[in-house]
């Protein structure tokens, strides 16, 4: 399978290890572009687009490029690359935006990870092809994409909950939604092909934009 990666993906899977290496070895060049909301709202908006090539770990980074390999070539095939990357950046993006809204009264918040592009590309990939099953790390059971996609979802809310690492929590949630709208947005065909897929997926998504203040005080 690995033969046959698709190049965008492959590139961005690159990109993803090599700039956190350096943020693994160089604090300052960390500290200057990962995820703050202070410096944000202060004018140094490259963050938002930075902080998702750094990550925590090696775990932290395996784990978002597992996603990313695991998905991202289904939506590259499905979408084409220009409508991939679409998805990829704009839930980069919606990741950040609903980062900065949610901790938006914490201005020393920071955080870092392609969370919010991943998640994006997660739901992009379920809704685009409801069908696929997966075994993930040794489990020898099929696991359906939309339970994979929901259940990630749900971690996400968890670890926003409990402010899990320095990992951007609220990115997944809010990239998952900038994949979901835009997924749709591209092909509206979803709509009347897999409108019950449609809506179980969009249910998580509005049940947290609605109620999702009061995580705060479970």
């Amino acid at each position: 399978m690995m033969n046959n990666i698709n190049q965008a993906v492959l590139m961005l899977i690159i990109a993803n290890v090599l700039v956190s290496m350096k943020g693994f070895k160089d604090y300052a060049f960390l500290n200057k572009y990962k995820f703050q909301v202070g410096a944000i709202l202060s004018g140094e908006k490259i963050r938002v687009l930075t902080s998702g090539f750094l990550h925590a770990d090696w775990m932290h980074l395996g784990f978002n490029m597992y996603a990313l390999y695991l998905f991202g070539d289904i939506v590259a095939t499905i979408l084409g690359m220009p409508n991939f990357l679409i998805i990829y950046f704009g839930s980069l993006l919606a990741g950040s935006l609903y980062t900065i809204q949610y901790h938006k009264n914490e201005p020393y918040y920071t955080a870092v990870g392609a969370s919010g592009a991943v998640s994006g590309i997660v739901y992009s990939s379920i809704l685009l092809y409801p069908a696929m099953e997966l075994y993930l790390f040794f489990i020898p059971i099929p696991i359906p994409g939309s339970i994979f996609g929901v259940g990630y979802l749900l971690y996400s809310i968890y670890g926003m909950k409990k402010q899990l690492g320095n990992v951007g929590h609220s990115a997944h949630l809010g990239g998952a939604i900038g994949g979901f709208v835009l997924t749709l947005l591209l092909n509206p065909s979803i709509f009347t092909t897999d409108k019950l897929l449609v809506i179980s997926l969009g249910i998580p998504i509005v049940l947290v934009l609605v109620f999702g203040d009061k995580l705060r005080n479970l």
